[in-house]
């Protein structure tokens, strides 16, 4: 699989990563309950398939204990990436950094994000405490998620930021506003989360759909308030664009969220090997100029971005 550099900070290029990375939320559960074997095969699919890139959080359930158990002997195979998503307060921090290391087995992440912006607990003082998880060897590389474009920028500033992760779809493409061109400015390489949509650009999932209870997507915004609906304006059409193109929809929205000039790579969820190697094989296509052209037409009506 091809990869890219996570970032640039004047000349210095990042660290290379997998165009494609295996979003772990659903191996935890956050998609329903889901077999520990079948979790630990599709970690293992991912690493064989060249997707080595993989990113987890503190607030995934069980997710990082899970990768642990997974990758046992492969660790030096992937690119691990994990978030704090709890408080920013310097003992949070401390603890949290220690359980996601208990739990994933290894003695430093090489990417360590925070997985939300709070403003309550100065951003200064918690790049401090990153900068010195970074000097004790505890993690190699900092991050950010779901930050806006000015708050990118305050960040920046007390230490270097390698990469960022937004929400970055076909179908929410609000980042293009400030988020990625800011990314851009900064050297900051951008890790695109929720290429599909929440399942939505699967083509799976039609109006009205309802997710089990022990799935999170269950009381997700974007299901609740007819973003679905919304939705399928326009993913018939892309169904059949992907289609005359010889591939999926899955594949299209992969291949337009590659094409962005900020992405270093996109976050892709899988919870079965044939799910892992599906999303792999987008990984080789470039839309063309052209064809961008072509999907902007199509996905005109819709930006769910623009809802709350």
């Amino acid at each position: 699989m091809d990869s890219r550099p996570l970032g640039t900070a004047g000349d210095i290029r990042g660290p290379q990563v997998s165009v494609v990375c295996l979003g772990a939320w659903p191996l935890g559960g956050g998609m329903g309950r889901l077999p520990e074997d079948q979790a630990i095969a599709t970690v293992h699919a991912a690493l064989d398939a060249g997707m080595t890139f993989i990113d987890t959080a503190e607030g995934y359930r069980t997710s990082e204990s899970v990768l642990g158990k997974a990758l046992r002997g492969r660790r030096q195979e992937a690119f691990l990436a994990t978030k704090l998503s709890g408080d920013h307060s310097p003992e949070h921090i401390a603890r949290a950094i220690e359980n996601s290391l208990r739990s994933l087995g290894t003695d430093y992440v090489d990417l360590y994000q925070l997985h939300s912006p709070r403003p309550e607990w100065p951003i200064e003082d918690t790049m401090a405490e990153l900068l010195e998880l970074r000097e004790q060897g505890k993690i190699r590389h900092i991050g950010v998620s779901n930050f806006s474009g000015d708050q990118h920028r305050e960040a920046a500033g007390h230490g270097p930021v390698s990469s960022s992760q937004p929400r970055y779809n076909m179908l929410f493409r609000e980042a293009e506003q400030d988020v990625l061109p800011a990314c851009l400015e900064l050297g900051i390489g951008v890790i695109a989360h929720s290429p599909l949509a929440k399942g939505i650009l699967t083509g799976k999932y039609r109006p009205g759909h309802r997710f089990p209870d022990d799935d999170e997507r269950s009381d997700h915004f974007v299901f609740r308030e007819g973003g679905l609906d919304r939705a399928w304006q326009v993913v018939p059409a892309l169904q059949a664009w992907a289609g005359d193109h010889g591939r999926d929809i899955v594949q299209l929205a992969i291949a337009w969220t590659l094409a962005h000039p900020a992405m270093a790579s996109c976050i892709v969820g899988a919870k079965t090997p044939e799910q892992v190697l599906h999303n792999a094989s987008a990984a080789d296509w470039r839309l063309s100029e052209p064809e961008m052209a072509e999907l902007r037409e199509i996905l005109a009506p819709v930006d769910l971005g623009t809802t709350p």
